[in-house]
C-alpha cells in the first residue's frame, strides 16, 4: 500500500511539469541562427522612439536567447519595423471632478517584418502593440517622456514573442 501511494505521489508530481519544455518553443536549437534588428522607423511625432524601440528590441531577443543578436548585418533574419502611433487613452478620473483625467494608458503601434536573408521569405508581417499606464502629475508630457522605456520595453516583449514562437 506505501509502494502504490508513493508512485501515485511521484506520478502527480511529475505530471505538472509534463508540458514544460527547456529552451527555445519554437523547436529550434538555442543560437543555431542570427538574428539581426534594423533600426525602426519612427512615423511619429514624438522624438527618439526610434531608438528606445530599437535598443529594446536587440536586448529583448538577446534575454531570450532562441538567436543570436548579430549587430553586423549578417543576420540569418532580419527584423524591421516601423513605429505607426502613439495613442493616450483616458483610465482613470480624479474623484473630485469626473471631466480631469489622472491616469492614461499609453498605447505604441508598430509594424514589425521579419525576413529570411537568404531566400527573401517574409515570415512575419504584423502589427505589434505596446502598453503602459502613466499618472499625470503636473506636466502630461515630462510624464509620457518618461514612460517611453515601458512602453518600448513592453512592445519589444510582445513583438520578440511574436518573431520566437512563430511557426515559420
Amino acid at each position: 500500500m506505501k509502494r502504490v501511494s508513493a508512485l501515485l505521489c511521484v506520478i502527480l508530481a511529475t505530471a505538472g511539469c509534463a508540458g514544460y519544455r527547456l529552451g527555445p518553443t519554437n523547436g529550434e536549437v538555442a543560437g543555431n541562427k542570427t538574428i539581426e534588428v534594423v533600426p525602426f522607423v519612427n512615423r511619429t511625432m514624438e522624438p527618439r522612439l526610434s531608438e528606445s524601440v530599437t535598443s529594446l528590441m536587440r536586448k529583448t531577443l538577446q534575454q531570450d536567447g532562441t538567436y543570436r543578436l548579430e549587430t553586423q548585418e549578417r543576420g540569418d533574419i532580419v527584423v524591421t519595423g516601423s513605429i505607426l502611433k502613439l495613442e493616450r487613452s483616458e483610465l482613470s478620473f480624479q474623484p473630485t471632478d469626473v471631466r480631469t483625467v489622472r491616469d492614461y494608458y499609453l498605447f505604441l503601434i508598430a509594424q514589425v517584418t521579419a525576413i529570411e536573408r537568404s531566400t527573401g521569405k517574409t515570415n512575419i508581417n504584423q502589427i505589434v502593440t505596446g502598453r503602459t499606464a502613466i499618472r499625470v502629475g503636473a506636466d502630461l508630457a515630462s510624464a509620457e517622456r518618461q514612460a517611453v522605456p515601458l512602453l518600448a520595453a513592453d512592445l519589444a516583449r510582445n513583438a520578440t514573442s511574436i518573431i520566437v514562437d512563430g511557426k515559420w
